[in-house]
């Protein structure tokens, strides 16, 4: 089904808190989600619109800031849920690329050439900070500026030692933050994201301005670049990145020596389910937060049953986890934490002293065992799950149950939050139902 959708691709290149489509959403504001339609790669569809726009608006605040988000739900596409939520790290698509947007705007392989990219304006010798996030449903991306090195500074929201490559991996859900000094001989340069995977050979080509924007210094006539990338770029490995504070990784060095010491294997069974130590996730009908709160506390209490994993408080817990190569690679988000990756995906060695700390992590291919710790220091249902929306929907998820017991104490939630759940059960199927969409041409 997932490979008929039309569907595109989206990274996100800010520079400043006013992003090309003007919107900013305050720590006090109102979000509307709703329907929309948009032609960002020449071809018009219907997608999920914030505040009237897509991309969405940027959430501009500052560290210590309160939120207090009203959001409201407008949507009304049969073609897609109806009910929603809101998760500070999402995506916006599902499906198989034929384009890659940067910043909203771009081009397909077979599509018109002449659709306007996007333009990343700089001013020479100035240096910025660019935050790069991938919101793709599936590709990861070799992201790039020609003649221009990325210092980059920050991986999921966690500062690192700055190092400086050429070009960026980034997979679903991963963030960056990289330093562009605009040091080059003014005028138009190739921005590229090469995807791994897209339809129409998207994955092999830049051709006419596909999967590109252009950065373009001040005082320069628009014009499309006719630069080029280098012969050997040097790429950022995830081993390479070492945090700027707090280095060490929690708990005791050493493979198996923390407090709790989980594996999981992970398969793709029948019917195209996949699995986590022998289970699919399936989303249980009543919320996990819910069921401990209404007092389960135990594996054997909590449903899905053998998806749900309780973790004791105040606890180290490694987690290694090896790679799957079928439909990856998989790029696994933690909610709640920000985990120390002990050994990451390519790597053979693991590192205690300094290792990267972020929350979405590539698991890699068959051969790797990669490696994270946390420290259960956040009580609550925690989702760590693939970040690959197909394949999150495929089961390809666990739930970490942390500190059940002090839970409901460190969670308090109105009255209104009880109401939730039984206003979505009462909701006609046909708000809770999606209909087929035609196969794209």
């Amino acid at each position: 089904m997932f490979e008929s959708l039309l569907s595109y691709a989206l990274l996100m290149v800010s520079l400043s808190p006013q992003l090309a489509w003007g919107q900013v959403i305050n720590p006090s504001d109102t979000i509307t989600v709703s329907n929309i339609n948009v032609a960002p790669d020449g071809f018009d569809r219907p997608v999920i619109g914030v505040n009237g726009v897509h991309p969405g608006p940027l959430i501009k605040g500052n560290k210590g800031d309160s939120f207090d988000l009203n959001v409201v739900n407008n949507l009304d596409n049969p073609t897609m849920l109806r009910s929603t939520s809101i998760h500070w790290h999402g995506l916006f698509q599902k499906a198989v690329s034929d384009a890659t947007l940067i910043n909203g705007k771009g081009r397909s392989v077979n599509g018109d050439k002449t659709i306007p990219l996007s333009i990343v304006n700089v001013e020479a010798d100035k240096k910025y900070r660019i935050r790069l996030v991938s919101l793709s449903c599936d590709p990861n991306y070799l992201f790039s500026i020609d003649n221009h090195k990325l210092l980059v500074i920050e991986a999921d929201g966690q500062s690192t030692v700055p190092f400086e490559v050429d070009q960026i991996q980034i997979f679903a859900g991963q963030r960056y933050s990289f330093v562009l000094h605009a040091n080059q001989d003014p005028g138009n340069y190739w921005v590229r994201a090469r995807p791994n995977v897209g339809r129409n050979g998207l994955a092999n080509t830049f051709t006419g301005g596909v999967n590109s924007a252009i950065l373009r210094y001040a005082g320069i006539a628009p014009a499309e670049p006719t630069t080029a990338q280098p012969s050997t770029p040097l790429l950022l490995k995830e081993t390479d990145l070492h945090p700027l504070e707090n280095k060490a990784a929690p708990g005791t060095p050493g493979r198996g020596a923390a407090d709790v010491n989980l594996r999981f294997n992970m398969a793709l069974g029948a019917g195209g389910k996949f699995l986590i130590n022998g289970t699919s996730y399936d989303p249980p009908s009543v919320p996990i937060l819910l069921q401990i709160m209404s007092g389960a506390r135990t594996p054997q209490d909590l449903l899905p049953a053998g998806s749900v994993y309780t973790l004791p408080r105040n606890k180290v817990v490694e987690v290694t986890f090896p790679g799957l190569n079928a439909a990856g690679p998989h790029p696994f988000h933690m909610h709640g934490h920000a985990f120390s990756v002990i050994r990451s995906a390519g790597s053979t060695a693991d590192n205690y002293d300094d290792p990267v700390r972020r929350d979405v992590v590539n698991l890699g291919a068959n051969s790797d065992e990669v490696t994270i710790r946390f420290t259960t220091d956040n009580p609550g249902p925690w989702f760590f799950h693939c970040h690959i929306e197909f394949h999150l929907t495929a089961g390809l998820a666990i739930v970490f149950a942390e500190d059940t017991e002090s839970t409901s104490i460190e969670n308090p939630v109105p009255e209104a939050w009880n109401q939730l759940c039984p206003i979505y059960d009462n909701l006609p199927p046909s708000l809770k139902e999606v209909q087929s969409v035609p196969v794209a041409p």
